[in-house]
């Protein structure tokens, strides 16, 4: 075979491989996407009402799953039943500790108002000192817990020296209403509705002790697909710039949705500033590890981790294909 036919014939084989790997790929791309939301998701609320993920990702069959909390959200996604969610700070600490297979890929700014330790009107505790010797709810593994560390800590308390009932939001409300707990840490829009049904008084907000950062997770195939996360994150920024823009449709379309009244809704309107996605930076990734320190000095996790080992580095998947 002379030189020429032999570069050709090579020509033809590259060719021929190229359109085959793009059919497969195409053939083996995933035509469902599973997003796990909670009440509070205001974004993901947003975006599943207007159906801003189905238009960003036309031909992909969008299933969306409700959860009361962060923790069962994660431990969904460990095992496959979703693809992607958002949850607080503390979720996803408890979840890399347990070896769970999961990565961080997206965040929204902080909201240090929108979380709080909750006492009755006529309880005697006036400081977080006074917490010391307490029973206090929390939804194990949330971002209240990671509030009720740090409020302890503030107020000289030892974490042996409160005692910790670990029930989801509604279990908590309703626990606390019964004087079963002395106290509740809890986020919106659970804080908002019980500050507006009023027999609340706020002992301290998240403001001071943590930022109350919201993140985005998703399963290893997912972290492969770079264009569909990009996709996820501009629908979420949408779902933002519409809350930011209309506020009022957004707050009806938020309390249809969820179930709340519009003054619960508008309550936490306030408390939150404006909320684009994208992924995380070098100071979230830091500010998160010094949310897994705190857990594991105290040891509420089973062992030390390092945040950044599960952190999506955009761009990866197509280095590590060029590589291949």
């Amino acid at each position: 075979m002379s030189r020429l036919t032999r570069r050709r014939a090579l020509q033809l084989l590259a060719a021929t491989g190229a359109a085959s790997a793009s059919s497969f790929s195409q053939a083996q791309a995933p035509t469902e996407l599973r997003i796990g939301f909670q009440k509070g998701s205001f974004n993901l609320v947003v975006a599943k009402s207007l159906a801003l993920v189905e238009k960003r990702l036309p031909g992909v069959a969008v299933k969306w799953v409700e959860f009361p909390a962060g923790p069962q959200l994660l431990e969904a996604l460990a095992i496959g039943s979703v693809d992607f969610g958002g949850v607080g700070d503390s979720p996803p600490v408890f979840a890399q500790a347990a070896g769970k297979d999961l990565f961080y890929v997206g965040a929204e700014p902080a909201k240090p108002d929108s979380s709080a330790i909750l006492v009755k009107p006529e309880a005697a505790l006036k400081t977080l000192a006074d917490l010391r010797g307490k029973r206090i709810a929390a939804q194990k593994g949330s971002s209240a817990h990671f509030l009720l560390v740090q409020a302890l800590a503030k107020g000289g308390v030892a974490w042996n020296e409160v005692s910790p009932v670990y029930l989801p939001p509604a279990d908590a409300r309703a626990a606390f209403e019964k004087g079963a707990v002395d106290a509740w840490a809890i986020w919106d829009p659970y804080y908002a509705a019980a500050e507006i049904a009023g027999g609340v008084r706020v002992l301290a907000t998240s403001r001071g002790l943590t930022n109350n950062n919201t993140f985005y997770l998703a399963g290893r195939g997912l972290t492969q697909r770079e264009p569909q996360l990009r996709q996820l994150f501009t629908a979420l920024t949408e779902a933002d710039a519409y809350v930011q823009s209309q506020r009022k449709p957004a707050a009806q379309l938020f309390a249809d949705f969820a179930g709340l009244g519009l003054a619960t809704v508008h309550r936490v309107l306030e408390r939150r500033q404006p909320s684009p996605v994208g992924p995380l930076t070098p100071a979230l990734v830091a500010e998160q590890q010094r949310v897994a320190d705190a857990f594991a000095q105290l040891g509420l996790i089973p062992k030390p981790i390092r945040v950044a080992d599960i952190v999506w580095q955009p761009g990866a998947a197509r280095v590590a294909q060029a590589v291949r």
